[in-house]
């Protein structure tokens, strides 16, 4: 492990924590909940927590731009040539807000760095449980500062699913992946989902689609260093930095089993094309 993104990682963690102590004080006292759409909340916390974290990054990495759920996207300072540093901090303060909104305690604080194009640094905190997942891309995926790996289960039908097949014959899908696996669960916060398969408590995480950036961002580089495969459903990169909105996909997975995953996904949906 190197010390590359030793100051990023310390920050973040440290932000994560303030953020996640503030999540905690107003936990079931929440002053507003307004409606994105019909099955999404905003709440006064989103936004008062969101402008905490964007008001440290700007005083401590004043050169980086800034991707945040809720007041979007911030740029960076420009160099003399005119040109950006190619870094941007990817920002959900509160993922899992509907679940925050209605005392449901799985929620969390998500942090990711981006430099040139790939996540560099994630850090995933879980108020309700005091855990902090976090990685860099030169290091290992650590639960409360201690190393942590991916499910080292050898079947399928013992794995732990985190599990949202989206779309037309979403439903349909998941009934038929359900009796290959031990159980399927679908939580209400991706990204904690998402870390989640760093050490194993979920064996894999599948959505195939309506995850943002913010999602995976920190998450998805966390499940990568506890040594999951990471990809999209076609087996691809799982990070696009030009993938805006809700569009991204992930299939997380240990590697005994990743491959298994993805052509099951990939059967699936050619059966139901036929069926029609």
């Amino acid at each position: 492990m190197t010390d590359r993104w030793a100051a990023e990682l310390a920050f973040a963690t440290d932000l994560a924590r303030r953020a996640g102590a503030l999540l905690t004080e107003s936990y079931e006292r929440l002053e507003r909940i307004d409606y994105k759409s019909k099955r999404d909340v905003v709440t006064n916390a989103d936004y008062a927590f969101e402008h905490l974290v964007i008001d440290a990054i700007k005083a401590r990495f004043p050169g980086d731009a800034i991707l945040a759920e809720e007041s979007g996207e911030h740029a960076g300072v420009l160099r003399d040539d005119g040109s950006y540093n190619g870094r941007t901090w990817v920002i959900d303060p509160l993922d899992g807000t509907v679940n925050y909104a209605n005392g449901i305690p799985y929620y969390c604080v998500s942090i990711g760095l981006v430099e040139d194009g790939r996540p560099s640094v994630g850090v995933i905190f879980d108020p309700a449980r005091d855990d902090l997942y976090a990685a860099t891309a030169d290091g290992p995926a650590t639960l409360n500062g201690a190393a942590v790996r991916s499910s080292t289960k050898e079947v399928l039908s013992d794995y732990v699913v985190s599990l949202a097949v989206i779309g037309r014959g979403g439903l349909t899908r998941e009934r038929r992946i359900a009796p290959l696996i031990r159980i399927h669960r679908r939580m209400g916060s991706a990204a904690l989902s998402l870390a989640y398969v760093a050490n194993g408590r979920f064996d894999a995480f599948i959505q195939n689609g309506g995850l943002s950036p913010w999602d995976v961002a920190a998450a998805g580089l966390i499940a990568e260093r506890g040594g999951a495969v990471v990809t999209n459903v076609r087996g691809g990169p799982w990070w696009d930095a030009a993938l805006t909105g809700p569009r991204a996909n992930v299939v997380a997975a240990p590697a005994a089993q990743h491959a298994a995953m993805l052509q099951l996904l990939a059967s699936l949906k050619t059966t139901l094309q036929t069926r029609r």
